[in-house]
C-alpha cells in the first residue's frame, strides 16, 4: 500500500499537470456501475455513479495536495467549492495522457476505472488493479469524519508532542509499537514499509509493548521515522509490487531498504524472522532487535 512518500510523489507530479484545468466529462467503469447495482461501493463512495459523473462535469481543479496517505483535489463548480478525496488503496495509480494507448503497462490499462476528460484535451485517468482505492466528493472535510481524526503531518512542529501524548493513552500502552506507529491517528502516513525500517534502525523489536519503551527512545524513534520518510520522498518512494507514480514512473527507495522484505539481516547476517502485527507481516532481525 502506498505510504506517505509514495502519495507525496504522486501529488508532486499531478499538481503541475492538472491544476488550473477543467473537467469536461467523466466516464466510470462498468465495474463501478455493477458494484453500485449490487448494493456495494467499488471505488466511488457514498454517491451513485451517474450522479458522480454529472456533478464532476465542469469542475475546475484548483489545487492538488496531500494529507497523510490521501490526495486532496480542491475543486470548484458554479462558485461552489468541493473537496475531491482519493485514497490509492493498494494498487491505485494516476495517469495524465492523451489516450489510453499512452499507458504502457497492460495491467494498468486493463483496470482503468475513471477517466476525467479535461477541456485541455488530456485525460486524467485513475487505474486500480485490486480496486481497494476510494474516491469521495465532499462538500466539506467534515462530511467524512475519519479525515478529521488523522494525526498531524510528521514534519509539522506539533507532531512529536502529539505522538508522545497518544503513546501515553491506556489503549496504546499494551499494543506492539509496530502497530502503534502504523496507526494514522498516532503518526500520519507511516505504514508497514517505513515502520519496519525505523524499528530496525532503532534496534527495537516490532512486538515490544509501547509502554515498555522510554520517552527518550520514543522521541528518537519518531525522529527516525521522520528522517526515513523524508529520505523516501527524496528518492521517489518505494516501487514495490504495483505502486507507480504518475504515468507509471517508478521510485528508487526500495533499493535503499535495509529490513523490509529481507531474508538476512544486513548488519549481522542472521536469518530474519516475521510475525503478524496489526494484520501486517513484520520482518525483523532476532539478533539486532530486542
Amino acid at each position: 500500500m502506498p505510504e506517505l512518500p509514495e502519495v507525496e510523489g504522486v501529488v508532486r507530479a499531478l499538481s503541475p499537470a492538472v491544476e488550473g484545468k477543467k473537467i469536461a466529462k467523466v466516464e466510470l467503469s462498468k465495474t463501478i456501475y455493477e458494484s453500485c447495482a449490487a448494493g456495494k461501493q467499488c471505488i466511488v463512495k457514498n454517491m451513485d455513479p451517474i450522479a458522480f459523473e454529472e456533478v464532476m462535469q465542469g469542475m475546475a481543479i484548483h489545487k492538488v495536495t496531500r494529507r497523510s496517505k490521501y490526495i486532496y483535489f480542491d475543486v470548484e463548480k458554479n462558485d461552489q467549492h468541493y473537496l475531491f478525496v482519493n485514497h490509492l488503496g493498494m494498487t491505485g495509480a494516476w495517469f495524465v495522457v492523451q489516450s489510453l494507448h499512452d499507458i504502457h503497462e497492460e495491467k494498468f490499462k486493463k483496470h482503468v476505472h475513471a477517466i476525467f476528460h479535461l477541456t485541455s484535451g488530456e485525460m486524467l485517468i485513475y487505474s486500480d488493479i485490486r480496486r481497494f482505492g476510494e474516491m469521495r466528493l465532499l462538500a466539506s472535510i467534515e462530511d467524512h469524519p475519519p479525515l478529521l481524526e488523522m494525526a498531524p503531518e510528521p514534519f509539522e512542529e506539533e507532531a512529536l508532542k502529539y505522538f508522545l501524548m497518544k503513546c501515553e493513552l491506556p489503549k496504546y500502552q499494551n499494543k506492539p509499537i509496530k502497530e502503534v506507529i502504523m496507526d494514522g491517528q498516532v503518526i500520519s502516513g507511516c505504514g508497514n514499509i517505513y515502520a519496519t525500517e525505523a524499528l530496525f534502525k532503532m534496534s527495537i523489536h516490532p512486538g515490544r509493548k509501547t509502554g515498555r519503551i522510554s520517552k527518550t527512545r520514543k522521541i528518537e524513534l519518531f525522529k527516525t521515522i521522520r528522517t526515513i520518510l523524508q529520505e523516501s520522498i527524496d528518492n521517489g518512494g518505494s516501487t514495490i509490487s504495483d505502486y507507480r507514480n504518475v504515468n507509471g514512473e517508478a521510485g528508487s527507495m526500495q533499493h535503499r531498504l535495509k529490513m523490509y522484505g529481507k531474508k538476512v539481516c544486513p548488519n549481522c547476517g542472521t536469518i530474519t524472522k516475521s510475525l503478524i502485527i496489526g494484520g501486517r507481516t513484520s520482518v525483523y532481525c532476532p539478533q539486532c532487535q530486542h
